[in-house]
């Protein structure tokens, strides 16, 4: 077992370097905020007891955990059960879930600092301090967000602190009642019990240990885990098949009235007039709401209709009479996007995460007999969430209530309260299942939105409800990007220099600016992630990336810039290996000779998938995201044209599994999801407006096109990383790999389309 350790405050000096430079590092040196207790106790009913935070106990026995993160199908729930319930000791069957309120406790601190552009390999003295100033601003901020595949290792220590914390405090009293020494107690089941046969259940002991401070508190080492890295059963599958379960959408609190939006058709446009009477005098129509200026120049300009029934408000808005000022960009399209990534990749050098050795220099050299060079291409995708956009409001007596699926709960409390111009304690936050996230529920669009709208209704709860059409024409798109490669190779086909350099707009500087309000500048990790941090060992290597402003609003998309990147940067290692004359795998174990993890999930996924079927190829690709290795072998035909995946083999190394169940629909739903934007995901814009309105020209995979997936969990006692988006990047240039195989074809731009 290991100690949990209190850091004690340190003193610090305010010396004469200037007042700001010294309140900076002394606030630095103070020893960081805990995540054990929150401002508040855990709201509690009946006989129930708060031990912490995190954990209250009922009489009965049952513990109730607060759950932190939000559940969008990825399984957290039950991830973060489990760590609780492995300190605690207790059974899996007695614990229950609450919606976590808001407090710095429940921040998510590893979100924040994977964020920082640091290339892995580098241990130095900048990074460690970035590193740790970046978690202490991290837990000062205490933004709750599911995202960054970072849950299950962010609440690996806390959680985990939690349930022992409760534990050592149910011993210590039992102890106490009992008369004897506390480590002569033990636990199981729910039960502390000594060796003299005395035992009482955590009920029981709950109220009195609530007054005990244990002395220390221990966490189990791995070898003692019982629930820890074994398969359980997902605990949200009984309500969301019986259909219990709430999502956002199913909200309807009493007197509720729905409201159906309209959106500036063309980015940024605005509403130049609104013709409302005709539309009101509609049976069963209540209001129509510009909620333009509210919310202002980051959000977009559009019109509600408000009604008794989702169906008669969608009715009216499709009557409604609007005339748009279409804006400055009327005329952007697609292909004004790209020609301008590839002008500014023509004239800009961009921002360089990552160099070794002298690249211009080997280009150059003598030794290079072959010199390679390839654009990649990816274009803008949208989220495509099964639950479309949502969020109820009602705003009465200076209280607003809000029914919303949401990825940030604290942000968005922090903006319904701004916008409904009240402080944030006067906002009760009902928290829901979401129907897919992906990213798009880290945004809180549809949350002003709404809030604008109940502001209008009376003091009425409303519910507004996206239409798929609004909701593909107005996403956070996933950037378009473009990449350029130029590598040499010498004689006997090693990689002599390798220079990359890509062009996309910013996530971060567009996210900032629209939720925070902030101004976006300086290097954005995600533009880059997963080429400038790539394992394979080249000497001498340059990758940079150009930042371009476009018009089309960003965010973030599952995997985020991995999403991409890795399509290029895998592709290119196998044009590499193609020129070399080698083998693509046998090119990459060459490129990976000190790196053993790496080499170990790909021999893993090279064993499982043995040979392809005849007529039919492999395509590998080895990507490294969230903390987790993944490598994919995609076994793939082309039938009259067209590219079928039949089966992938997945292998995964994300530290601890916590929950090997989880992990494998985990891989398996991101080989679906990357899978349906390699063969179909393409956002177009024309004329300032996008040109997909629904699944009818977004598809997505359906079932009978799904392949066999097969997932091989690499053993690691090592702590968890991240699981909810590493599967995404590499099935793409997986999938690519094998066309190049069987048709000769190198396909560099996606969706992957045969010519």
């Amino acid at each position: 077992m290991s100690d949990i350790k209190k850091t004690g405050r340190r003193r610090f000096i305010l010396g004469a370097a200037g007042a700001a430079g010294a309140l900076l590092v002394g606030w630095g040196l103070m020893p960081p905020r805990q995540r054990l207790n929150a401002a508040h106790s855990l709201p509690v009913v009946n006989d129930e007891v708060a031990l912490n935070g995190w954990i209250k106990i009922a009489k009965d026995g049952s513990v109730t955990v607060a759950m932190h993160r939000s559940e969008m199908g990825q399984g957290i729930h039950t991830a973060l059960q489990i760590l609780v319930a492995e300190e605690l000791d207790v059974a899996m069957a007695q614990v229950k879930t609450m919606p976590a309120p808001i407090d710095k406790i429940y921040g998510n601190l590893s979100m924040l600092a994977d964020g920082l552009p640091f290339h892995p390999d580098d241990h130095g003295v900048i990074k460690q301090f970035s590193q740790w100033m970046t978690l202490k601003t991290a837990r000062e901020l205490g933004l709750q967000v599911t995202g960054g595949s970072s849950s299950v290792k962010d609440a690996w220590l806390p959680m985990r602190e939690a349930g022992a914390a409760a534990r050592a405090m149910l011993i210590a009293a039992a102890a106490k009642e009992w008369n004897v020494p506390a480590d002569q107690c033990m636990t199981a089941n729910g039960m502390v019990m000594h060796a003299s046969g005395k035992q009482k259940s955590y009920g029981e002991l709950a109220a009195s240990a609530a007054e005990t401070k244990p002395a220390r508190i221990r966490l189990k080492a791995p070898e003692e885990f019982k629930l820890i890295g074994h398969p359980e059963p997902r605990t949200d599958a009984k309500v969301k098949v019986d259909g219990s379960a709430q999502f956002g959408i199913d909200a309807h609190p009493a007197g509720m009235l729905f409201a159906a939006l309209k959106l500036s058709p063309v980015i940024g446009g605005k509403i130049k007039r609104v013709d409302q009477a005709p539309v009101l005098a509609m049976p069963g129509v209540t209001h129509v709401v510009d909620f333009s200026a509210a919310v202002g120049e980051a959000g977009v300009a559009g019109v509600a209709v408000v009604a008794k029934s989702y169906w008669t408000a969608k009715t009216a808005l499709a009557a409604l009479p609007v005339e748009w000022d279409a804006g400055a960009h009327a005329q952007l399209s697609t292909e004004s996007v790209f020609k301008e990534l590839a002008e500014k990749l023509d004239s800009e050098s961009g921002f360089t995460y990552y160099k070794q050795g002298d690249v211009a220099a080997m280009l150059a050299a003598p030794a290079a007999a072959k010199t390679i060079k390839a654009e990649y291409r990816a274009p803008f995708l949208a989220h495509a969430t099964m639950e479309p956009m949502n969020c109820t409001a009602q705003l009465k007596d200076g209280k607003l209530d809000l029914w919303v699926s949401t990825q940030v709960p604290s942000i968005a409390v922090a903006v319904a309260a701004k916008a409904a111009g009240i402080g944030a304690e006067q906002v009760q936050l009902h928290m829901c299942f979401l129907g897919g996230g992906f990213g798009r529920r880290l945004e809180v669009d549809m949350v002003v939105q709404a809030v604008a709208i109940a502001k209008q209704t009376q003091g009425l709860p409303v519910k507004l409800i996206w239409s798929r059409e609004e909701d593909m024409a107005h996403d956070m798109y996933r950037p378009a990007a473009l990449a350029r490669f130029t590598a040499a190779l010498d004689d006997k086909g090693k990689v002599l220099a390798y220079d990359n350099k890509s062009a996309s707009e910013s996530i971060m500087h567009q996210v900032l600016k629209r939720t925070f309000g902030l101004p976006g500048a300086g290097p954005d990790k995600t533009t880059a992630e997963g080429e400038f941090d790539m394992p394979y060992q080249i000497a001498h290597q340059k990758i940079a990336h150009v930042i371009v402003p476009t018009p089309v609003p960003v965010g973030f998309w599952r995997s985020v810039g991995h999403s991409h990147n890795a399509f290029f940067k895998e592709s290119f290692i196998d044009e590499l290996a193609h020129a070399a004359g080698a083998d693509p795998v046998d090119f990459r174990r060459g490129l990976l000779a000190n790196r053993k993890r790496h080499l170990t999930v790909l021999d893993a996924a090279m064993n499982k998938a043995g040979k392809p079927a005849e007529g039919r190829a492999h395509g590998v690709a080895l990507h490294q995201s969230f903390g987790t290795v993944v490598a994919e072998v995609a076994e793939v035909s082309v039938q009259n044209g067209q590219i079928r995946v039949h089966r992938v083999v997945c292998a995964v190394d994300c530290g601890i599994a916590v929950n090997p169940n989880i992990i494998t629909q985990q891989m398996e739903s991101a080989v679906i999801f990357g899978l349906s934007a390699a063969l179909y995901g393409e956002v177009t814009i024309k004329d300032g407006k996008v040109v997909q309105s629904n699944f009818h020209d977004y598809p997505v995979l359906r079932i009978n096109e799904a392949p066999q997936i097969e997932v091989v969990i690499i053993p690691s006692a090592e702590p968890p990383e991240g699981i909810g988006e590493p599967g995404v990047p590499p099935i793409a240039p997986a999938v690519a790999n094998a066309v190049f195989k069987l048709t000769g074809q190198r396909l560099r731009s996606l969706p992957l389309k045969l010519a």
